[in-house]
C-alpha cells in the first residue's frame, strides 16, 4: 500500500493546479459562483459521492488496509453556507454561528470560517478548536449549562459572547466580568413549548435542563429584574430543539423569545435587549437526498409566527450545525464477511456503532440510508435482497441497518452510509479500542476525478495504546508513594 498512500498524500496536498489556490487548500476556481440559494441538484450530489468513492479506492484511501473512512464534500459545505446566507439576506444584522459540536474538526471549522460563519461552542475544548480554526473571538458564542468560573473568565477576557444558562450563572459573571469587557452577554430561557418526536433532542420541554423556565411562577419577573440590574446584559437566547422538532414548534418558541424581549424593554422603559440568539434546530431529511426543510422554509415559518422577529430591530444569531453538514458528508466501509443467520443475510462491515452510535442505539430516530458498491467503488447492480448491515463491535446490537433491501453484498464490497457529515465520523466512540477512522475533504471534478485533503489522519493502534495510558503502564504497580496493603 506504500505507493497508493504516496499518491493519496500528493493529491491531498493540492493535486492539479485548478483544485486549490495558494493560502487556502479549500478554495477552488468554481467556488466564486455558487448557486444562488446554495441548493444542489440531487443527481449532482450522488454523482460527486460516486466520483469521490471511486477515486478514494484508486488512491488507496479506502480498502483492505483502510477499511473505513469519512468524507466531506467541500463545495457542498460552501453551497450550504451560501444557501443559509441567502435565506437571511433580508435580515440587516445576522451572525450565523456554526455549532462546533456537529463537526469538531479544525480543518472543517476553518472552511466554515472562510465561508463566512461564526462558531457556537459549548465546552473548553470546543472553544480551543474555534480559536485554533481562526474564528475571531467576537464571532464565537459560548453556550453550556455548566460553565466553570475559568471558562467564563476566559470568554470575558477574550471578548467571546456567552449566554448564561441560569440566574446563578449571571451572579458568577457579576463577580468575574472585567470593566469594559467586549463580550456580549445573554441569558438563555426555556420557552417550554413542548417536545418533538425525539425527546432527547428537544430542549424546550417543561423540565429541560437548559435555560430559565419561562412559564414557571415568577420567572418573567426574575428575568426582567436580571436585566434591570445589569446594563451589560443585552441578549436573549433560546433553542427549542433540532432533529424531530417541526418548524411550527421551533417558530412558536422563538416568537415567545421575541415577545419576552419586548416585555423586558417595555417594563424597563428603555431599550435593553439588542440581540436575539435563535439557537439552531433545522431538522434534516434522512430519507433521501432532498434538502427539506430548507433555510427559506425556516425563515418563512419564523416570519409567519412573528412578523417582527427578523425585521432588524434585533441583531440575530443562529446556531445551525447538522443542517449545514449532514448531507455534505458520507462514511464508506469495506464488507469483511457475509453470512446467513436464521434465514437472514448479514454483511459484517467496518462501520458500526463506533461511527454511527446514535443510529445503532436509536435506529427509529436516526435511520441512515445505505448504498452498496463494488470493491472498485462503482454501484452494485442486481436483485435486491434483505440484508443486515452490521458493524465490527463485540455486541449483538451493533447493526446500522436491519433487513435493508440491497444488491447482494460480498466480501470486499463497500457500503456507504449517507448524510453522516454531522455528528458521525467527527465524534467516534472508542468501544473495543477501535482506531478513529480518517476523514478526508474532497473536490469532485467535471472530468470524473476527485482530489482529497486530509482532515483527520487515521489513528494508529500505537496511538490507541498511548491514549489508553501507555506512558503510565506501571503506575498501578510502582506509581504509589507506598505500596497498598496486601
Amino acid at each position: 500500500m506504500a505507493a497508493p498512500r504516496a499518491r493519496a498524500q500528493g493529491r491531498a496536498g493540492g493535486g492539479r493546479g485548478r483544485t486549490a489556490s495558494r493560502g487556502s487548500p479549500w478554495r477552488c476556481s468554481t467556488d466564486s459562483a455558487p448557486p444562488p440559494r446554495g441548493d444542489r441538484d440531487v443527481s449532482s450530489r450522488t454523482r460527486n459521492l460516486e466520483i469521490a468513492l471511486r477515486q478514494a479506492v484508486a488512491d488507496g484511501l479506502l480498502g483492505e488496509e483502510r477499511p473505513v473512512a469519512g468524507f466531506v464534500d467541500v463545495r457542498g459545505v460552501r453551497d450550504s453556507v451560501a444557501g443559509l446566507h441567502a435565506a437571511f439576506a433580508g435580515v440587516p444584522d445576522v451572525l450565523h454561528a456554526f455549532a462546533a459540536k456537529a463537526c469538531p474538526l479544525v480543518p472543517v471549522l476553518r472552511l466554515l470560517a472562510d465561508a463566512g460563519t461564526g462558531c457556537e461552542v459549548a465546552s473548553p475544548g470546543e472553544t480551543r478548536l474555534a480559536l485554533d480554526a481562526g474564528f475571531a473571538p467576537e464571532r464565537i458564542v459560548l453556550d453550556s449549562p455548566a460553565k466553570t468560573r475559568a471558562e467564563i473568565q476566559e470568554a470575558l477576557a477574550l471578548g467571546i459572547a456567552l449566554n448564561a444558562d441560569n440566574l446563578a450563572e449571571l451572579e458568577r459573571i457579576d463577580a468575574l466580568r472585567p470593566a469594559g469587557s467586549a463580550s456580549v452577554v445573554g441569558l438563555r430561557v426555556n420557552p417550554q413549548v413542548g417536545e418533538g418526536s425525539i425527546g432527547a433532542m428537544s430542549t424546550a420541554t417543561p423540565h429541560s435542563k437548559f435555560g430559565v423556565a419561562l412559564r414557571d411562577e415568577g420567572a418573567r419577573d426574575r428575568i426582567v429584574d436580571a436585566f434591570a440590574r445589569r446594563p451589560w446584559l443585552t441578549r436573549l437566547h433560546a433553542h427549542v430543539g433540532s432533529q424531530g422538532c417541526p418548524l411550527p414548534l421551533i417558530a412558536e418558541g422563538l416568537a415567545t423569545l421575541h415577545g419576552l424581549a419586548q416585555e423586558v424593554d417595555a417594563r424597563l422603559g428603555r431599550r435593553r435587549v439588542t440581540s436575539l440568539d435563535l439557537g439552531g434546530g433545522l431538522p434534516v431529511n434522512f430519507a433521501d437526498d432532498t434538502v427539506t426543510p430548507t433555510y427559506d422554509d425556516y425563515v418563512a415559518a419564523l416570519t409567519a409566527a412573528e412578523p417582527a422577529l427578523l425585521d432588524g430591530r434585533y441583531q440575530v444569531v443562529t446556531e445551525f450545525g447538522r443542517s449545514l453538514l449532514a448531507k455534505n458528508g458520507f462514511t464508506a466501509a469495506v464488507v469483511e464477511y457475509v453470512k446467513d443467520a436464521g434465514g437472514r443475510r448479514v454483511a459484517l462491515t467496518h462501520a458500526g456503532a463506533q461511527v454511527a452510535t446514535r443510529t445503532v442505539f436509536m435506529p427509529e430516530s436516526w435511520p441512515l440510508r445505505v448504498s452498496a458498491y463494488g470493491p472498485d467503488g462503482t454501484p452494485k447492480r442486481g436483485p435486491r435482497v434483505p440484508q443486515d448491515i452490521a458493524g465490527p463491535l463485540c455486541f449483538g446490537g451493533d447493526v446500522v441497518a436491519h433487513e435493508r433491501p440491497l444488491p447482494e453484498l460480498a466480501e470486499g464490497d463497500l457500503v456507504v452510509l449517507h448524510d453522516t457529515g454531522a455528528y458521525y465520523f467527527s465524534a467516534p466512540w472508542a468501544y473495543n479500542s477501535l482506531p478513529r477512522p480518517a476523514v478526508y475533504g474532497f473536490l469532485a471534478e467535471d472530468d470524473g476525478s476527485a482530489a482529497f485533503a486530509t482532515v483527520r489522519a487515521a489513528q494508529s493502534v500505537r496511538e490507541v495504546s498511548e491514549e489508553s495510558g501507555l506512558a503510565q503502564a506501571n503506575a498501578l504497580l510502582t506509581g504509589f508513594a507506598a505500596p497498598p496493603p496486601p
